[in-house]
């Protein structure tokens, strides 16, 4: 299925570097079917992907969803719509100075910086230049737009979107999917911080599909996700 199993990145462990069987694998393939099953009467095509605050694991998540998705063979787009601290780049590797922020501030095509990754089925869309506004980027008829193309074009998008305690644009981005994803860490994430990424997430129009526990210490495995 993959074009290589090259290592894409130093810092993330993606499942594209994995045996199948690893129990990381499963996880990711676990949680990609339980998306799957959310919803029986409503398609559900666009995912964001948040945690209440930084380094709880939202884009390792999110990256490795990604190829979950593409390896069952959809057409698969992840687009890093975190305009503050982008990292999509960086963890495929690829050239980020074209983006997001292009498209939307009208200056590129979607299809001119749309970049194919290593994995089959799995493209691109990295944040571009950070700007000084991304909350009024993420929430303009540009990016209604840039989601309405993308749409026809693919089977499944995915955002990467800042922390929705830090600032407001994950929750601007719910009112453009289709569903949320909330990840917390073991042992980092407190119950109240949790309650309140939760409640604000249900202010928008997008549905809460569910919460990815991230860093659990699980026997020799070093860590494990469950959804």
């Amino acid at each position: 299925m993959f074009k290589s199993k090259k290592k894409l990145n130093n810092q993330r462990l993606l499942v594209a570097d994995l045996n199948s069987k690893s129990p990381v694998f499963e996880s990711y393939r676990t949680l990609r079917t339980n998306i799957q099953f959310a919803s029986v009467d409503q398609d559900i095509k666009k995912i964001v992907i948040t945690s209440p605050k930084p380094g709880e694991g939202k884009s390792t998540t999110v990256a490795n969803l990604a190829i979950a998705f593409a390896q069952q063979g959809k057409k698969v787009l992840l687009i890093d719509a975190d305009l503050r601290k982008p990292t999509v780049a960086n963890t495929f590797s690829l050239p980020n100075t074209s983006g997001l922020t292009n498209v939307l501030s009208r200056q590129s095509k979607i299809e001119q910086v749309i970049q194919q990754t290593a994995v089959e089925n799995l493209h691109i869309l990295t944040s571009g230049p950070i700007p000084p506004n991304p909350s009024e980027l993420l929430g303009s008829n540009s990016m209604k737009e840039l989601v309405a193309k993308a749409e026809n074009e693919f089977d499944i998008i995915l955002f990467d979107s800042p922390p929705v305690l830090a600032v407001t644009d994950a929750q601007v981005l719910t009112n453009l999917s289709d569903g949320t994803i909330l990840v917390v860490r073991s042992g980092s994430t407190d119950q109240d911080a949790a309650k309140k990424a939760k409640d604000l997430l249900q202010v928008g129009k997008s549905r809460l599909l569910g919460v990815v526990l991230n860093g659990k210490n699980q026997k020799q495995e070093q860590y494990y996700y469950y959804y």
